[in-house]
This record gives structure tokens, sequence and C-alpha cells, in this order.
């Protein structure tokens, strides 16, 4: 579906990423350096080739850093904003703060998201499903190490599974919302899937958006080492296509 209308991008760069503790103790997990370029810098020129060049990031935690390194966007090819919150607000909270803003159709998204997923392709089917929010979501397989026993309701043994492979859809930490999406949400501290959750249950059309390629969220140390690694062996320019 052609677009015709410049849409916005939110991204939350507000937390403290303690899971990433030591390395976030002084730097915001959204400037931790992957390859040569800090995570959010992908993220916004994957944003930039998906045609997005209005980018309002949600900040709190070393806010001054972020600030400082990114600007106002203009050496990225994208306008900038910022939208500062002075107590934690949660993963959606952040979004009262700026309902006066988002008139349109809008992403939102963790700013420590790593992926080579096309923006493009997710916001063209959530523009053509007509839905209120469509959530990304990627496939991952728990292995479970042991046998796992099923009882009928009567305690009766049924069957019996050794060491399975269970596979789920996760949620990237990528959405797109209408506006409409933002009169569902409690003032405060609230979390998105409290979010999502209440859209559904209030019968408002949630679609989700599977993502079949690479997707880490780099919010703990081991899955940092992954990104880093992928990096040196593939090099930047897999995630960044046309620069």
């Amino acid at each position: 579906m052609a677009r015709d209308k410049q849409l916005t991008a939110v991204i939350l760069a507000g937390g403290k990423g303690t899971r990433l503790r030591p390395y976030t103790v002084s730097l915001p997990k959204p400037l931790m350096p992957i390859g040569e370029h800090p995570i959010i810098e992908i993220v916004i020129i994957q944003l930039r080739q998906a045609g997005i060049s209005r980018i309002v990031i949600a900040v709190g935690y070393l806010e001054s850093l972020l600030k400082a390194y990114l600007g106002d966007g203009s050496r990225f090819g994208v306008e900038i904003s910022y939208s500062s919150e002075t107590e934690p607000l949660g993963t959606a909270g952040p979004l009262n703060l700026l309902k006066d803003q988002l008139n349109d159709t809008f992403l939102f998204m963790n700013g420590d998201v790593f992926t080579d997923i096309d923006f493009s392709k997710l916001l063209d089917q959530h523009l053509d499903s007509e839905s209120v929010a469509t959530v990304g979501l990627s496939t991952r397989k728990v292995d479970i190490d042991f046998g796992v026993v099923e009882q009928d309701a009567n305690g009766n043994f049924s069957k019996w599974k050794e060491k399975p492979s269970l596979e789920y859809d996760v949620s990237m930490g990528i959405y797109v919302l209408e506006p409409k999406a933002l009169t569902f949400l409690p003032d405060g501290f609230v979390n998105i899937p409290d979010l999502i959750v209440e859209l559904s249950a209030r019968g408002e059309t949630v679609k989700g958006y599977r993502h079949d390629g690479y997707w880490l969220d780099i919010g703990r140390p081991q899955d940092y080492e992954i990104a880093c690694r992928d990096v040196d062996n593939k090099g930047i320019s897999y995630w960044l296509k046309d620069e």
C-alpha cells in the first residue's frame, strides 16, 4: 500500500537498563555500541530508510547523553524531538505526554531493538488491516530439559514428551498504533502489554506482524555480546542496507 502521509516514530529510551549493568551505570542502554554505531543510531537510520523522518525520543535516565549525541537529528537525515519523563511511567505511560502530538498512525518501539525488520512492510500491513494496533512478533523456541508428563482430568497418565521444544510468538518491542489507542491509556505508570490487552478486551482489532528474520533485545549482557559478534561476522551493512 502506498503511504501518502508522513508518519512519526516514538522511541523509548528512558529506562535504566538494570539488566545490562555495569555497562549502563554511566551510559544509557540505547547508546551501547554495536560495532561502530550505538544501537539507537542503527534504529534511526533504519526508520529513515523506511520513510520516517520525524522521530520523538522518550527520555529519562541519563537523557543529557542521548540529547548530546543525537541532537536535532539533522546529521542522520531526520527530525528528532524529545519527551522527558520526571518519574518512571512504564513502557506505555510516556505516550500520555505525547497525546497532543500523535494525531495519526505512529510507530512505537524500544530503543534497544536490534533487528533487520522491514519497517515499511510492517507499516503497510498495519494500514491495510485497519486495526487499532499491530504488534511486531518473532518466533522463539524454548527447549525443555526434562520429560514432560501429561495427565487426564482423573490424574491418569496420558502422554510423555521427552525434552520437547516449544515455540512461541514473542513481542519484538515494536508496535504500530492509531491515535484511538491512546484513548484507552490510563494516566500514570502503565506498560504496553496492559494497553494491548485492554484494546482487545474492548473489542478493538489488534493484529500481529510476524518477522522471520533477525531480532535481538539487547537487554541482557549475553544478548549484547551476541549482537556485537554478529555485527563483526556479517558487517553492519547487513542491517543498514543503503548506507
